[in-house]
């Protein structure tokens, strides 16, 4: 074996709890409510097909050369016009899908020992892209209507111990599906504001809503006080690897600046092909599709939830859009001791634990409802009854 010295930084870096569990699902038969990923129903094949023919028709040879860090610029007027507050294209910089937007701010603000404030549960992959630069994460009590922003004022810090950030998902949040109500989202802007917190606000499902629009984002209330993060993952395709962020102009040249450092730009092609695909008004069309797709499937969850856990002890969240719901097992059960049995019975689920900063509730477990069919949804939801049942009859 080699016998390198590495960062001490590496030896706290561990692997994603969902991509470990996702192996799982290589198995003969398992049905994943695991995963994070969109349904490839989604996909606007025949599109990308044409666009990609016309890019490589019209600018192949730019479209394959190195290119400015900033982002195409058509691209970067197309996400300005889209997002409903005034946004100068010179603010926006398009990132390697939203996860290295989280990675661009962590390197920007944080240091070893920094605090940052996150939601209760919050996004296992941002405490994952800020995990390098060694932050002390603090997580804020949370409930249905979003953070608490008591107790996130209490949590801010002093001094050379003030948080440097504040990390939150308002709409349809990763893990728990729940969206930050209008109240909640004004009171925390301004006492965001009034503490001088910068609010990274991540919006990757903010378009997927089954009912109403959710409220306005918190950056449109306050642009000067907030990062607002997007990504074409989730209304077009994840392996573009397409995602920006919209930042004060103050602070742009130094994420530019951490973003060269990083790859030099976003692949140039796939820029182009997604300002093709879109250029006419295409996501008008093609997002209510997928949330027509999604909130059918949703409903499947919760009505085999309703059947299946009765009697059970077992609760959970009614998202009104995005991909996830929250559960909450019995008292007395771990999650993670339940997904073996789980598994036997051919379902995977994500334990809770992960999803939180600091004292992580066991109970938990996330679930997807995209990927799946509806009657693999029945049928996973049956299965994982069971195994409730079964490993309460253990006692």
């Amino acid at each position: 074996m080699t016998n390198w010295t590495l960062a001490a930084r590496a030896a706290k870096m561990n692997p994603s709890a969902i991509r470990e569990i996702l192996k799982l699902t290589d198995k003969p038969g398992i049905i994943s409510l695991a995963g994070g990923l969109p349904s490839p129903k989604a996909f606007p094949l025949q599109e990308f097909t044409a666009a990609c023919n016309t890019v490589m028709a019209r600018d192949g040879a730019a479209a394959l050369q190195y290119a400015t860090s900033e982002g195409f610029a058509p691209l970067r007027q197309a996400v300005a016009d889209m997002l409903p507050w005034a946004v100068d294209p010179d603010q926006v910089l398009i990132t390697t899908g939203s996860q290295q937007a989280l990675d661009l701010i962590g390197k920007v603000f944080l240091d070893k020992d920094s605090r940052m404030l996150v939601e209760t549960p919050t996004y296992l992959g941002a405490l994952q892209a800020f995990a390098p630069q060694e932050p002390l994460a603090v997580s804020v009590a949370s409930d249905d209507d979003g953070i608490l922003v008591d107790d996130f004022a209490a949590k801010v810090g002093t001094g050379a111990d003030k948080a440097r950030l504040a990390y939150v998902l308002p709409n349809f949040q990763n893990p728990t599906g729940r969206t930050m109500t209008e109240a909640r989202r004004a009171a925390l802007v301004a006492k965001a504001a009034e503490l001088n917190i910068p609010l990274i606000e991540d919006n990757p499902y903010g378009d997927l809503w089954f009912g109403d629009a959710p409220p306005a984002p918190l950056t449109a209330r306050n642009p000067d006080g907030c990062i607002y993060m997007g990504s074409f993952s989730k209304v077009l395709a994840p392996g573009l690897r397409i995602g920006f962020l919209v930042a004060p102009k103050a602070i742009y040249p130094k994420l530019l600046q951490a973003k060269q450092a990083a790859d030099l730009h976003t692949p140039g092609f796939n820029q182009r092909v997604v300002a093709e695909v879109i250029r006419d008004g295409f996501l008008d069309r093609h997002v209510p599709t997928i949330r027509a797709l999604y909130k059918q499937q949703r409903d499947t969850m919760l009505d085999a939830l309703e059947r299946e856990m009765a009697g059970l002890d077992v609760t959970w969240t009614r998202p009104a859009g995005g991909m996830f719901l929250w559960v909450m097992l019995p008292e007395g059960m771990d999650a993670q001791a339940l997904l073996p049995a789980a598994v036997e019975r051919n379902v995977a689920f994500v334990p809770g634990a992960p999803f939180y900063a600091e004292h992580p509730d066991t109970r938990t477990l996330r679930l997807s409802y995209v990927t799946a069919t509806s009657d693999e949804i029945r049928t996973a939801i049956a299965a994982l009854a069971a195994a409730i049942r079964a490993q309460l009859a253990k006692g």
